[in-house]
This record gives structure tokens, sequence and C-alpha cells, in this order.
């Protein structure tokens, strides 16, 4: 275990390599769990009854899909298609800027801002798929993997594990391990990487940039190179992704209205699971993804920060429902799209109701707040 560990110093957080997928694959087809709940998602209203019937069918159609897969890049290939088919149901436009100036074969570090918690890394990882180039590497906090079938498709799927719930020493030793490994997939590997710029979603569309994510990456550098110098080794690149609609925004909205006003809120046992299917399957109209330029020329965390927050803000894309949100009128709505985010807020609790409008305008406010500060 030990010669493994120091042959190997990021197994226990990296994603799974090629000669592991076969057995990870035969491990996820074992799983009673996950068949279970890819037979209640596929057949919510036989599930229960039938569910016996059902187990054995699904996972014959599983291992029907996976039974050719032996690399990391075949299994993408297969959610590419589901990917597909999902774009199609569930957006009304998919859009990207910015995406032309990076060069193929370099490796960056995007630092996006984070309102969904599958979808924003998954719409980055489509337009290089499409592009026929690299993938890149996912940051997912182990909060979200308390099930072990969710860490291994994780891990399939290019994510590495951030490990939130250390304490004390053991949190240090895992920081300086995450940095370490971002630093290894950029310039060993040669992998670009994804990562919010803060941890959790902006559940109140206000996007801005935690310091302490930044100061992170540059732990494993500290001893060797000036923060000017470690910014030039891994190319930040701010991402903007802005949905016109969000999914889990009646959910953000409920969540925040019971916390406000120093309320508590306790999630349930599976909604971050349900978080991440809603997410996926639930309409989200157009959605624009923006690429901004690599940042260089800065020694230190906060001014970094600020300048992620500057570009994520400058290129975020505003839809009809931000500006109705806001009360903007400086451009044409139409009449659909006014009803579209009326139903948004039909029937939510006054306070819940607010939370979501703002949710909404908080990305117009903070837009035209740096446009008066230039």
């Amino acid at each position: 275990m030990a010669d493994s560990a120091k042959n190997d110093p990021y197994q226990n957080i990296r994603p799974y390599h090629d000669s592991e997928i076969s057995d990870v694959l035969n491990r996820l087809l074992r799983d009673d769990e996950l068949i279970s709940a890819i037979t209640r998602y596929q057949f919510p209203n036989m599930a229960g009854l039938l569910g016996w019937l059902l187990k054995p069918v699904v996972r014959i159609f599983l291992a029907q899909k996976m039974g050719d897969i032996t690399t990391v890049a075949g299994f993408q290939s297969l959610v590419a298609s589901y990917m597909e088919k999902m774009i199609a149901r569930s957006t009304t436009k998919l859009s990207c800027s910015g995406f032309d100036n990076l060069e193929s074969g370099e490796a960056y570090l995007f630092v996006s801002n984070h309102r969904d918690i599958a979808m924003d890394p998954a719409f980055v990882n489509w337009f290089f798929y499409k592009s026929d180039m690299d993938t890149v590497r996912i940051a997912i906090g182990d909060n979200l993997l308390s099930k072990s079938y969710v860490s291994d498709l994780m891990r399939l799927n290019k994510s590495f594990i951030v490990n939130r719930s250390a304490k004390g020493r053991e949190m240090l030793s895992a920081l300086g391990q995450l940095s370490g490994y971002i630093d290894h997939s950029l310039v060993q590997d040669e992998q670009s990487v994804w990562i919010a710029q803060r941890e959790g979603r902006a559940k109140d569309g206000n996007d801005s940039t935690d310091p302490a994510i930044l100061k992170m990456f540059y732990m494993s550098h500290r001893k060797q190179r000036s923060f000017e110098e470690f910014l030039e080794r891994v190319k930040i690149v701010p991402v903007s992704i802005s949905y016109e609609y969000d999914p889990c925004d009646r959910a953000k909205a409920n969540e925040l209205s019971a916390k406000q006003d120093g309320g508590s809120y306790e999630k349930s046992q599976f909604e971050d699971i349900e978080s991440i299917v809603t997410g996926i399957t639930g309409d989200k109209g157009h959605v624009h993804l923006a690429f901004g330029e690599v940042i260089t020329g800065i020694d230190n965390p906060d001014e970094l920060a600020a300048e992620i927050d500057r570009q994520i803000i400058t290129n975020y894309h505003l839809h009809p429902s931000n500006l109705i949100a806001a009360g903007d009128e400086s451009v044409e709505i139409s009449a659909r799209d006014r009803d579209l985010f009326a139903q948004r807020v039909d029937g939510l609790e006054p306070a819940a109701a607010e939370i979501l409008r703002q949710m909404y305008a908080n990305p117009v406010i903070n837009k035209n707040k740096l446009q008066e500060a230039l």
C-alpha cells in the first residue's frame, strides 16, 4: 500500500486510468443500488411493483452498452451520446464565445462560475469533445460522493476529488495534494482542469471568486516560483456559464428563503443527487458558455480573484429572464418570454418568489456595477 501511494501519490483522488476501466464497470454492474436508481428513473411508475422484474433487464441493457468499453475515451463517447439527446430535449439553444482563442494541445486551468452541479463542466467538455480536443478533468467535492457508485461514475468521467470533509492538519495535507495534482495534470499530463470559483453553487446569482481557492492552487509552487511565475505556468482562463432558466431555481429559492432571517435548512439524504438529475433533465432554455482570456502579470490572490470576477461578469450572457427580473427595459422582450418567466415564480411563497427574481436579476446588477466602476 505504501509503495502504491509512493508511485501514485494521487491514487485516492484522481480520475480512473484506462487500465482500471473494466474492473470499475464490472463493479458498477454488480451495484444493486445503482441498478435500482436507474430502474426508478427509467420506469418511475413501475419500479415499485415490478422492480424485481425490471432490474435484471436494466442490468443486461447496461452490460451490453458497456461491454466493449475499455478506455476513458470510450466511456466519454457513451456519455456524449446521452449528452446530445439531453441538449436536444432540455435546451432551446447552446452557444459559445471565446473558444476559438484556446490553442489545441495547450492545457488550461478553467476557473468557472458555478450554477449547476453536473452541467457546468459537462457543457465545457461538450465543446472540447465536439472539437476533437482532449476533454478536461473536473474538480468535484467529496460531499457529492456519499454513494460509491456516484464516485465511480464521476471518476470514470475524468473527475477528481476535492476533500472538503477533511479537518485540521488532514485538511492542510489534502489541500497540498490537490494543489500538486492540479499542477501535475496541467504540466506533466498536459490535461486541462475545470474548477468552480468557490465552494458550492452561486445560488443567489452572485458570481464571486474565493481567494482561498487561488491560494490552494499556489500551495505546491510557493517554494519554487513566484506568484507571477506560477500564473504563467498554469494558464488560468475564467469561464462564464449562463442558463436562461435554471432547472433548480425554485429549489434554490426555497432553500435560501428557509435560511433567511437566521432560519435553518436541512438537506434530505439524496438532495444533491436529485439536484444533479433535475439539472440534467430540466428545461434550461438558451445556455451560453463564454471563455475568457489567459490571466498573467498579477502577483497576489486577491487581485487575481478580482480579475477572474471581472472577466466572468463581463462575459456573462444576459438572457431575457435576467432582464425581466431586473426590470431592464433597454431591450424589447416578448410576451412569451415574460409568460415563461412568470411560470418560474408561480406558486412560490412571496419570500421565495422575491429570492428567485433576485437570483436572475443579480447578473444584470453586477454587470451594471462593473461598467459604472470603469
